[in-house]
């Protein structure tokens, strides 16, 4: 068996994964200089690409599926895998019979933390009220509606999408105590943070309810663009959206004309909508309408998981997925090639 890591491993990392793998399995990295380490070129895997049995890593250089006719496993060191889609390897994976797990659990406490964050900040109003206070001004007159904090004790926040992730984010919004709703395609899998599990099918009933909503779906051929006008119609103008899923999510026509017409209070996110050729024309790599940009809108740029202690938890749940592979064990983080997630 040959595993070959997509990324260039420093020495511990390696010797962490030696380490891990089972005896007798032939362990290569990718050769010569680097840009960016977690990164690889289609000439720096080529010679050992052609005959692994298994790949572990961040990204795929283009055109190297093609290439790797022994290719079993991908251990994929991320949580979602729409972008695998994008480039067309869950159909060559789904042709070819190759298993593809990911590391979905991951990075969930993080993004939770990240996501209960913007929660607060857009309650609070923190970065407004941190650009008056270096500029010494106070809110007057007090208790103005425009001025004073939102609360959340007592009040009711949806999660779109209970997974690893969602279910850390509702476990937060109890501590809170919060009145927590959630949708996820199957209602029947109940949490213990959640107080009312529903399908999609009521998504627009939750909606109406809540005074946050928290996307944290993955983004797949069914979730593209599914909060569109409609479903920001039915939220309560004084509601809070906040998005730690994928920018694809959300309609971004109608999210701008939301937030700049007061139909909707605010919005804070982790990630953008981006449109990449050749599903978009033109291609741009940020939000068309500059949402970011927007005065009642607050965000970071894909940093969410940049958190201490992330980068090699990646790399533990990663190795185990080879580790059940080479073992002949069911893959506990197995992506359906079905469903993209």
């Amino acid at each position: 068996m040959k595993a070959l890591c997509l990324w260039h491993a420093t020495d511990e990392e390696l010797k962490y994964v030696k380490a891990a793998i089972p005896s007798g399995t032939e362990l290569v990295v990718p050769e010569g200089e680097y840009f960016s380490r977690f990164e690889c070129t289609y000439l720096s895997i080529e010679r050992h690409a052609v005959d692994a049995d298994v790949f572990l890593g961040w990204t795929i250089p283009e055109g190297i599926s093609e290439i790797s006719k022994n290719l079993k496993m991908l251990s994929y060191f991320h949580s979602g895998v729409d972008d695998l889609g994008e480039i067309g390897f869950l159909a060559h994976a789904k042709k070819c019979g190759i298993k593809i797990a990911n590391v979905r659990g991951a990075n969930a406490i993080a993004i939770a933390e990240q996501t209960m964050m913007f929660v607060l900040a857009l309650a609070k109003q923190t970065v407004t009220r941190n650009e008056a206070s270096r500029e010494r001004l106070r809110s007057f007159p007090l208790f103005a509606e425009e001025t004073r904090s939102a609360m959340l004790s007592g009040q009711t926040i949806g999660v779109i999408g209970v997974g690893n992730i969602g279910s850390h984010i509702a476990k937060c919004a109890k501590a809170f105590d919060m009145r927590v709703l959630g949708v996820r395609r199957n209602k029947d899998r109940h949490d213990e943070y959640v107080d009312s599990m529903h399908g999609m099918d009521e998504l627009h009933s939750v909606l109406a309810q809540c005074d946050y909503v928290v996307l944290a779906a993955p983004h797949t051929g069914q979730t593209f663009q599914f909060l569109g006008e409609a479903e920001l119609a039915v939220m309560k103008p004084s509601a809070f959206l906040v998005n730690c899923a994928r920018g694809a999510l959300i309609e971004e026509q109608s999210l701008h004309k939301a937030l700049t017409t007061g139909r909707l209070r605010g919005y804070a996110a982790d990630v953008w909508p981006y449109y990449a050729w050749p599903r978009f024309f033109p291609a741009q790599m940020e939000p068309r309408l500059q949402l970011h940009r927007l005065p009642n809108v607050i965000g970071s740029h894909g940093e969410a998981h940049n958190a201490d202690g992330l980068l090699e938890r990646y790399i533990e749940f990663g190795v185990e997925n080879v580790v059940e592979f080479i073992n002949g064990t069911p893959l506990s983080r197995e992506v359906s090639l079905d469903l993209g997630y």
